[in-house]
């Protein structure tokens, strides 16, 4: 399951926010979106609806292209209303604003799959390249929401944009059968715009309500458990081996790590912050007698993990939904007077290594902004006129990364016993094995290995029909 890059819906209700994390805040204040009703004529060239990542990007590109744009945000400050794993994927953000001023917390130096059995065995493979230390980093932060998400919305607001917060869109507003605004929960709440962008989350209830998309699937949906625990710098460095601003991200995989569902836990590193949490389908969720948290604090005390999180104080929870059902389950995209994107496009990607949601967000956003500013310059705001969105995300490689492992977690369901049971185990009994000291020779031992491997996977046949189903992974 994706477990670093989606926007979502509802901080607990006991939560703190996210911002306690980090207290240096740098620089000048930065100036701040009110919540207080504006002084406009309920015109405006564009609405968009959620200043999250894909709100903001879309926001922050009309803008700049001369557009008279408003952004609707529910939450009292953008991000307080998103949730997500813990890391941002930059290229495009760096494109479009002076990054360097970014709240950011941690760079991905180093990125570790750890595969837990249910008995407590883990097998890990880490990774931590030279390149990544060095500028731009991968282009892979951790972040915390809340102050990242304000500054992007605050860049909308320098290049133009109009931020109000605290305001729901309660409905669109329709006219000869295009959309042409929106209706809030103010008191003559009615704006008016030739486009709206929807970039309203995970819960996408604006566009379903509307009938532009369809409510999910639950076979399409993943939930998601989270928590962040406050430690100091130095707990965090000793534990990970990390310096500076280096950062580690771990996702886990196995029975170990959410049981006998499709999914997994991670592990991210902040400044001071563990971000810890788990994802699986809610289709598993449904079937198993235990609630999220029950799945998160038996992730938090497999023997793997409970030394890494032990300790610390909580100071935010968080669940929420996450779409991935990938490009079968996307809305169309583009309407008279409107276009979807972000989580509410189903924009996120996940083939069990790529872990993807944030820059896509970003990515539909601005190319959403770039086709609503050439319609908008046509005097045209239909489908049609709106069209160079789809076909500019259908030719980038957002697209192109959802079509290639669009398969991927259709295949890991059919095959969840093995993926997430048998294989864990049998790993874990071939390295047992390989490694045994006593007085028998290597290669009985490697033997031993072999047959419990092959055994797991159906034999040889069965180990080539697997090679084969998941060769589309490395290609």
């Amino acid at each position: 399951m994706s477990t670093d890059a989606q926007s979502g819906e509802g901080a607990g209700p006991d939560a703190e926010p996210e911002e306690t994390d980090d207290l240096e805040s740098e620089g000048p204040p930065m100036p701040q979106p009110t919540s207080e009703t504006p002084s406009y004529d309920g015109e405006f060239d564009a609405i968009v609806v959620g200043a999250g990542l894909a709100g903001s990007a879309a926001a922050l590109t009309m803008a700049e292209e001369g557009l008279d744009v408003i952004v609707l945000e529910r939450g009292t400050t953008p991000g307080t209303k998103n949730v997500f794993g813990g890391i941002m994927f930059t290229p495009r953000i760096r494109e479009l604003t002076d990054f360097d001023d970014a709240p950011t917390q941690r760079f991905v130096a180093e990125k570790t799959f750890s595969m837990l059995s249910e008995e407590g065995d883990a097998t890990e493979i880490s990774m931590q390249p030279a390149a990544w230390k060095d500028d731009p980093h991968n282009d892979s932060w951790m972040v915390l929401r809340g102050d990242f998400d304000e500054w992007f919305a605050e860049q909308a607001v320098e290049a133009g944009a109009t931020l109000i917060t605290e305001t729901t869109v309660t409905d669109l507003v329709r006219e000869d059968g295009a959309i042409a605004g929106v209706e809030t929960d103010r008191p003559d709440g009615r704006l008016h715009a030739p486009t709206v962008v929807l970039a309203e989350g995970a819960n996408s209830l604006v566009s379903e309500g509307a009938g532009l998309a369809e409510p999910q699937h639950r076979d399409d949906v993943a939930v998601s458990a989270k928590e962040v625990r406050k430690y100091d710098r130095e707990t965090i460095e000793d534990r990970f081996h990390l310096t500076d601003d280096e950062g580690a991200a771990i996702h886990y995989f196995g029975d170990g790590a959410v049981g006998d569902a499709v999914g997994g836990g991670f592990i991210y590193t902040n400044k001071r912050t563990l971000a810890i949490g788990v994802v699986y389908s809610i289709e598993d969720a449904v079937h198993d007698e235990r609630t999220p948290d029950d799945v998160l604090d038996d992730f938090k005390s497999h023997p793997a993990v409970a030394p890494l999180v032990k300790g610390g104080r909580m100071v935010e929870y968080s669940a929420h939904a996450i779409p991935e059902g990938g490009p079968d389950a996307m809305p169309d995209l583009v309407h008279d007077g409107a276009v979807i994107t972000g989580d509410a496009a189903g924009l996120v990607l996940n083939n069990g290594l790529h872990l993807e949601g944030t820059n896509m967000a970003v990515e539909s956003g601005y190319h959403a902004g770039k086709a609503v500013a050439g319609a908008i310059e046509t005097g045209r705001t239909d489908a049609a006129a709106l069209s160079a969105y789809e076909d500019d995300l259908s030719e980038s490689w957002v697209m192109d990364n959802l079509n290639h492992y669009g398969w991927f977690l259709d295949a890991a369901a059919e095959d969840k016993e093995f993926l997430f049971d048998d294989l864990p185990r049998a790993i874990a009994d071939a390295e047992t094995d390989y490694f045994r000291m006593n007085d028998e020779p290597k290669t009985r031992h490697t033997k031993s290995a072999r047959k419990r491997l092959v055994g797991a996977m159906g034999g040889y046949l069965g180990a080539a029909k697997k090679a084969w189903k998941y060769r589309k992974m490395f290609r």
